[in-house]
């Protein structure tokens, strides 16, 4: 008790302190002073550095803001979170983190100490401001955020005694500043307000919400160390912008499903937060607020993954205007769409409806502004409730996990990959879970797990979280009516991060309390313990099964050093198999070295052999490769260019308007079609239901490659070339072939039967689905006889026996299986039953490898990754 008094007082005698510097707040620089326009005016944007200037300058004027570097971008750029609270509590943030972090994870805190943490805490409230960059509205808001909640500008000033508003200016700092440069090339000019050639973002664009389990990228690991690490928020609010033509603004409550894993009382406070911005917004006069519509909260994959950590979680969307460029709609173009309103009228979840007319980023900005008002006076009005409520949460959930199922996962340490298994629990880390490894064998419900596997308790606070990315998914269904249309996803449905990544994992449903388990905590410094080049090893051996070793060899080669691949299996110098495929380097002085710096870059060591058994091996150079992108927002040719770029493989971008006159022959060996609407790499537009869409970009950007484009590729093919292919742009490869004057017309042996498929039922809006694999093939080097893909909706390949100087053959298919579905949901799914999944195809010297599914879909299946680096590589195996 006596220590708690103490503590207390001392906060007591810091707050008199930080009362005592406070300055005249009316002395503060307003952000129009600083940037020369009110930000919202028509036609005016700041970039990212202005805004982090003006947001220090705060700093340094005002002791109601502190801002603080945290992470950076894929560009190199500084992030950041602004703290807006009274003068007290940010001279006091330390203590505020540390109680924020008693009430997230500790869940033994006794009641006597329990009521005074949260006597003394705080609500932090955090804002995540346009991680999409065209949705401009919510960063240009910033600095009146800071300026307002300061000054008392539209909220009252008591409100911050008791909550601490955290806002990370810019999610997306890269593409903030794509965007504004874009939109100021073109103000004034006919393409003023159009789209932004390429991602805006250095890989992933739009995609960045989509990355929150894998957390692949640094600005969304930044961010989402905010609440799984480092400050524990109470509230979440991931602002976005949606279409122009709907509803003006969106707030929660989300639509059906929900995730089935998160707490009742989590989803409680996002209708108390939402209902009070949709009554607070719309009193102050502002139309067209929607609830309950289009979006769910049932897929995990954006920021609101922090909703399985416990933290109230919301999601707010603004109709979008031309970037800052004004728009005039007419009341017959207002529409509602998906799913929660049927009609653009007033009803129950839209009680005020926008009448039309002007709509300007002023209004977008004052939206936004009044929805932040809301949330810091709902978190001070409920202050007290919503600590308890996070500790609650902690002990609630830690509860759950000893007597609710399932109680612990076990990960093997022994895998088909264990560079994955690593990458898994350093993943697993970063989300704040607390791993361990068992230090002796022992028998769990049957099986038996063995000294050195890893296993994961589920009493944890972040239990949710645990059994909700470690299990396989299965798709809530509801419907609108009883035995009516099913509710659809708003997005995929399956994101099992071991099932994604090819891992072997026991999920133990019987209760065995923790103390009868001998297991130690994993700290993640042992899970990347550097190896030493060993100095009477003659040959690092890197074996097939892993994805890494296909890094390793990429990077040897980059530096010039000679890597051989085997073309059998050997046996391995503990007795074990080295299986076909697998990659050897002689280690000499001179390049001793750089292997070194390469073992550095690995999880998982390799083999180190003194000699090489008698076998056939080929001699491997880099590969040439063109990555075709098109500057339609091309986010899965991003996420290529990420994977090529994290395992060393070096690459030219070519658009397809270069092939035209590209010498493809002499310049590559590779060409790689990544997931791509055929008609916009062909024609540079969209057609769907036979209407042709011309995209809102400056004409130069929208060039395709044309029929003569088409017609370099096929004769780089027929001349030894290598196609690789996926998902959409498949769609190349079907129907009629025109090669050019002179030659044969021919089909090749393939075709797309998907919407025959379709119409007999078959759906899969983003699931996991097992294939059988051609074993011992150069395209399947390194991998198990079945594994799962992601499929999206995307093409169903037919084959044909071949004329002229073609041939084909089944990489990977569709088997006969009542399991054929592995995770997530679809309809009609045996009618998949032996179709190819994964064709070669080749035509006269040159091969082409052609995927149905997408292997590397948002970089969260490194399962079939090995799938595309052998594809790389087949020019130089013989099969």
């Amino acid at each position: 008790m006596r220590n708690t008094l103490i503590t207390v007082l001392l906060s007591f005698l810091v707050a008199l302190s930080a009362q005592g510097k406070a300055i005249d707040n009316t002395e503060l620089t307003h952000p129009q002073d600083f940037f020369g326009f009110m930000p919202g005016e028509d036609r005016k944007l700041f970039k990212y550095e202005p805004l982090i200037d003006y947001l220090n300058l705060l700093d340094g004027e005002s002791d109601m803001l502190k801002i603080i570097e945290h992470g950076e971008s894929p560009m190199g750029k500084p992030m950041y979170i602004a703290f807006v609270s009274a003068a007290q509590n940010i001279a006091n943030l330390d203590r505020l983190r540390e109680i924020n972090r008693r009430l997230a994870l500790d869940g033994n805190i006794p009641e006597e100490e329990l009521e005074a943490l949260k006597a003394e805490g705080k609500v932090f409230v955090l804002v995540t401001l346009s991680m999409h960059s065209t949705e401009v509205s919510p960063s240009q808001a910033a600095p009146l955020m800071a300026y307002n909640l300061i000054t008392g500008t539209g909220s009252k000033p008591e409100y911050l005694d008791d909550v601490v508003f955290m806002m990370v200016p810019s999610h997306n700092p890269d593409g903030m500043n794509m965007i504004v440069e874009h939109y100021n090339k073109y103000t004034g000019t006919p393409f003023e307000g159009s789209s932004l050639p390429g991602v805006y973002h250095k890989y992933v664009g739009h995609n960045i919400n989509r990355d929150f389990v894998t957390l692949t990228q640094t600005d969304n690991q930044a961010v989402a160390d905010i609440y799984n690490r480092d400050w524990f928020p109470h509230v979440l609010v991931e602002k976005h912008q949606m279409g122009g033509t709907g509803p003006r603004y969106f707030v929660p409550p989300n639509h059906d499903p929900i995730a089935q894993n998160i707490d009742e009382l989590v989803w409680n406070w996002t209708w108390v937060f939402g209902s009070n911005m949709a009554r607070d917004m719309t009193a102050a006069g502002l139309k067209g607020i929607s609830q309950h519509y289009l979006f769910d909260d049932y897929w995990p994959g954006s920021t609101q993954t922090s909703a399985w950590k416990n933290v109230i979680s919301l999601l707010t969307e603004a109709a979008s205007v031309q970037l800052a460029t004004p728009v005039y709609i007419e009341a017959n173009e207002l529409a509602v769409w998906g799913k929660g309103l049927s009609e653009y009228k007033k009803s129950i979840n839209f009680l005020a409806p926008w009448p039309g007319g002007w709509w300007r980023l002023a209004d977008l900005v004052q939206y936004e502004l009044e929805s932040v008002y809301s949330l810091v006076k709902t978190a001070a009005l409920h202050r007290d409730d919503i600590l308890s409520f996070r500790n609650m949460m902690c002990r609630k959930e830690i509860e759950k996990g000893r007597t609710q199922p399932p109680f612990y996962y076990v990960l093997p340490a022994q895998q088909h990959d264990n560079s994955e298994l690593k990458a898994l629990l350093l993943l697993l880390d970063r989300h704040g879970i607390q791993l361990f490894q068992l230090d002796e064998d022992i028998i769990m419900e049957g099986s038996q797990a063995l000294k050195g596997d890893y296993i994961i308790p589920l009493a944890q606070p972040f239990r949710a979280f645990i059994k909700e990315v470690m299990e396989n998914q299965r798709y809530p269904v509801r419907r609108y009516t009883p035995g009516g249309e099913i509710i659809r996803p708003y997005d995929i449905t399956s994101w099992s991060l071991p099932l994604h990544r090819g891992l072997h994992s026991m999920e133990i449903n019987t209760f065995k309390p923790e103390s009868e388990i001998p297991m130690s905590p994993v700290m993640p410094e042992t899970l990347m313990r550097p190896v030493v080049l060993p100095e009477e090893a003659s040959h690092v051996f890197f074996t097939s099964n892993k994805n890494e070793s296909y890094k390793a060899a990429f990077l040897a080669m980059n530096q010039r050093i000679e890597v051989n691949r085997l073309q059998q299996t050997i046996p391995g110098p503990a007795g074990e198999e080295l299986p076909v495929g697998s990659f050897f380097i002689e280690i000499r002085n001179r390049n001793r070295e750089v292997l070194q710096d390469i073992l550095n870059q690995l999880y998982d060591p390799p083999l180190f052999i003194t000699d090489i058994p008698e076998a056939t091996f080929t001699r491997l150079s880099l590969p040439r490769i063109a990555l075709c992108e098109t500057n339609f927002h091309d986010m899965d040719a991003g996420w290529t260019r990420f994977l090529f770029d994290t395992h060393g493989i070096p690459f030219t971008v070519l658009n397809p308007a270069d092939f035209k006159n590209a010498d493809l022959k002499k310049r590559f060996d590779v060409i790689v079609f990544p997931d791509s609407n055929k008609d916009q790499i062909i024609q540079g537009r969209s057609t769907r239901g036979g209407e042709v869409f011309v995209p809102f970009y400056n004409p130069e950007y929208i060039e395709g490659m044309g029929k003569e484009g088409w017609q370099n590729v096929l004769d780089f093919m027929e001349e030894g070339g290598k196609l690789v292919s996926w998902g959409r742009s498949t769609e190349l490869f079907f129907g009629l072939m025109s090669p050019g004057e002179g030659k044969q017309d021919f089909r090749f042996p393939i075709q797309d039967i998907s919407q025959r498929l379709q119409r007999a039922g078959f759906d899969c809006p983003g699931s996991f689905l097992k294939i059988h694999l051609r074993e011992n093939h150069p395209v399947t080097y390194g991998m198990p006889a079945e594994i799962g893909v992601f499929h999206r909706n995307a093409p169903v390949f037919g084959t044909s026996i071949p004329t002229f100087d073609m041939d084909r053959r089944v990489i990977g298919l569709f088997p006969e299986d009542t399991d054929l579905l592995l995770s997530g949901f679809a309809e009609k799914e045996e009618l998949l039953e032996r179709q190819p999944a994964i064709v070669w195809l080749r035509k006269g010297k040159g091969e082409a490898v052609l995927f149905s599914f997408v292997p590397n879909f948002r970089g969260s299946t490194p399962v079939s990754n090995k799938l595309i680096f052998n594809s790389l590589l087949l020019s130089q195996e013989s099969h």
